[in-house]
């Protein structure tokens, strides 16, 4: 793929500014400087520095976040700021979305694409892809919240879920482990609503089998590894 082609892809602009990208000498490849912007290279494994920048080359991005609290995952924010805001203007420009959406207070792995099939798979609600949850409620766990959640519960609006997890992992009972195969607006606060418990606290460790990089810093991301993209397509 010509230079140009391989900056306009990976969202550096229009082809004119890629173009001009590639001429002002801003672009190393292999640790020198390529000004022309038809010069052809293998994508496969490629990474080019853009204004020393580091970007490996992806024919689709798919990204674990680790979203901060007080952000919203909507790309047309109400009250806070998006999710976008956090990733750099080339992520932004080739259109990666937030794979469905956490609670603005919500914090925990967050992934995005700009794989629309992927996408697809991953919010469908047919596909019950799994997440975990780390939850610390204000009332202690007890038998009957796990035998509701464990056969579904019914919301308030006459809403049934599908089964779901729960288990204590502090003495206390207040933190809890939610394992969840469903998707519903404010879920897990509604679940635990139903026995009139609330939830204070909400981190989510995992979607679809993909884990929070504990090495990253809220507001992070990291681009998944080639082992974790074949595990969102199983």
């Amino acid at each position: 793929m010509i230079l140009e082609d391989i900056l306009f892809t990976q969202g550096f602009g229009t082809r004119h500014d890629c173009r001009a990208l590639a001429r002002s000498g801003l672009v190393e490849i292999g640790g020198e400087v390529r000004d022309d912007p038809d010069e052809d290279f293998e994508t496969d494994g490629l990474v080019f520095v853009v204004r020393g920048e580091s970007w490996p080359y992806c024919e689709k991005a798919i990204l674990a976040l680790h979203k901060p609290a007080g952000y919203e995952c909507s790309l047309k924010p109400s009250a806070h700021p998006s999710v976008m805001t956090l990733l750099p203007a080339p992520l932004r420009r080739r259109g990666v979305q937030p794979v469905g959406r956490l609670d603005v207070d919500t914090t925990g792995v967050l992934l995005f694409t700009d794989d629309g099939r992927l996408l697809h798979r991953l919010i469908h609600p047919k596909r019950h892809v799994s997440k975990t949850y780390t939850v610390v409620i204000d009332t202690p766990l007890t038998e009957e919240m796990k035998a509701g959640f464990a056969t579904g519960v019914t919301l308030a609006d006459g809403t049934a879920l599908s089964p779901a997890e729960v288990s204590a992992l502090t003495p206390d009972g207040l933190t809890v482990r939610v394992l969840l195969r469903q998707g519903v607006y404010h879920q897990i606060k509604r679940m635990f609503g139903v026995y009139d418990a609330g939830v204070n606290t909400l981190h989510r460790l995992s979607i679809g089998g993909v884990a929070l990089d504990e090495t990253l810093a809220p507001g992070e991301y990291r681009e998944l590894t080639e082992e974790e993209r074949k595990q969102l397509q199983n």
